[in-house]
């Protein structure tokens, strides 16, 4: 019994490991030489080779996008208009690696059937000197997926209707749509010009000055925003009378101002006007006058005061390397060495010198006065950061319930609220030595 269990066990295994030796050398066909035979390849192609677009649609006049010298895309039929670079992008993108959801047919005889005999869509696309139609039919009776052949190619297949969605596009849905055409973080100079009284910004790197009326710090960030509602301000094209309504509407509108905009290419301009409650604008760059979005008008519409800087110190939040304060009879001394603060030899409590460095970062203007500065100083502030590179400083001198306020080397005069002086100068006073350490 005990021989017969043995041979009985030993043919088990005979068998499971001939199954397995023909396992290992008995595969089948991977998942991509699969998913190579369902979805073949279309169109490969170089996108950055591409130099041509022709889009021809039932009914509708062959629109033209070719790139020019400088690798941007233009629309050059059927009138000559800029293009939108995201969106011919797009559209080339999923071109040039276009791939079949399935092959409906290796060798069709009948195109009719898949709306294909007269396209509703036609695409050439042109990459080095070579041009391969892409014609699209009908729509497949599942939904989800269109009907598509290639010139020279006997073959029908379908591809996700989202091909056919970005390439089934009017003129004004190809055409830059921007009013001012520069480079964003290529502008050097802004001028607002409200009423003949002018508002000049100058920008070096990330910072933004005002240089007109007269020099003064501005406030990056309303600059910055003021900036960005320009150069995203579009054309609105709804409706097929639209630039025609909005030229009648802008002759008989109240101007509002005019921008310009300097980068290295040059100077665009931007006028803007209201009737009523809406707002158009004429750009100096492109043909027509359009109607624009209320946010650009009331950004425009400010006065240099909205544009100006009312924090008093520029340190932001790096830690100064040193501060010094000066408040009637009392001084102090503060210099920081690696992460501690000392002052006098001493070294001193970290928190209270951090909570008098909040209120100097904080230390803001509630309005700008034109005078009210005297030589009665109650307060005058050094702060040195940036390694010793920037000093900062500024006097404050009470003025009837508030103080009045004066940068150095600067024209500029800011009102403080007087609590804010008086919680300045009460963590001055909270200052102290630093506990010893604990034994």
């Amino acid at each position: 019994m005990k021989i017969r269990g043995l041979l009985i066990a030993s043919l088990i295994f005979l068998v499971l490991a001939g199954l397995l030796y023909y396992s290992n050398h008995h595969k089948p066909a991977d998942d991509s030489a699969k998913a190579s035979t369902e979805t073949p390849s279309i169109l490969k192609l170089d996108e950055a080779t591409i130099s041509r677009l022709d889009i021809k649609k039932k009914d509708s006049p062959e629109i033209v996008l070719t790139k020019n010298s400088s690798g941007n895309w233009q629309i050059t039929e059927p009138e000559p208009l800029g293009a939108e670079q995201a969106t011919v992008n797009s559209a080339l993108s999923s071109l040039s690696s276009l791939n079949a959801e399935r092959v409906v047919e290796d060798k069709a005889s009948d195109l009719k059937r898949y709306g294909l005999d007269q396209p509703s869509l036609e695409v050439d696309l042109t990459a080095k000197d070579k041009t391969q139609k892409l014609m699209l039919g009908d729509d497949t009776p599942a939904g989800g997926a269109v009907y598509a052949s290639l010139a020279g190619d006997p073959r029908v297949f379908t591809i996700s209707s989202n091909n056919k969605t970005n390439l089934n596009k009017t003129v004004n849905d190809w055409r830059d749509k921007r009013l001012l055409t520069v480079t964003s973080d290529k502008i050097s100079r802004i001028e607002v010009d409200r009423n003949n009284k002018v508002i000049e910004f100058g920008r070096n790197k990330d910072e933004w000055q005002i240089l007109k009326p007269k020099p003064l710090r501005a406030d990056s960030f309303e600059v910055s925003d003021l900036l960005r509602k320009l150069t995203d301000t579009r054309m609105d094209l709804s409706g097929s009378d639209a630039e025609r309504d909005a030229a009648a509407a802008f002759a008989h509108a109240s101007p509002v101002a005019t921008a310009r905009v300097t980068d290295s290419s040059g100077t665009q301009d931007l006028e803007v006007r209201k009737n009523k409650d809406t707002y158009y604008a004429k750009s100096s760059v492109v043909e027509g006058v359009y109607k624009v979005g209320a946010d650009l008008g009331t950004a425009l519409d400010k006065s240099v005061d909205d544009f100006r800087n009312r924090k008093l110190f520029d340190f932001g939040y790096d830690d100064p390397n040193k501060v010094e304060l000066h408040a009637a009879s009392k001084a102090y001394y503060l210099i920081r060495n690696g992460e501690d603060w000392w002052s006098n030899g001493k070294k001193m409590d970290e928190t209270s010198v951090q909570a008098l460095i909040s209120k100097l970062r904080d230390l803001s203007a509630s309005k700008f006065a034109d005078s009210g500065f005297n030589s009665s100083t109650s307060l005058e502030i050094t702060v040195t950061s940036q390694d010793g590179k920037r000093a900062e400083k500024i006097q404050i001198s009470k003025s009837s319930n508030d103080y009045i306020a004066q940068r150095e080397n600067e024209p500029g005069l800011y009102e403080i609220d007087s609590s804010a002086v008086d919680d300045l100068q009460k963590a001055a006073d909270d200052i102290k030595a630093a506990e010893p350490p604990k034994k």
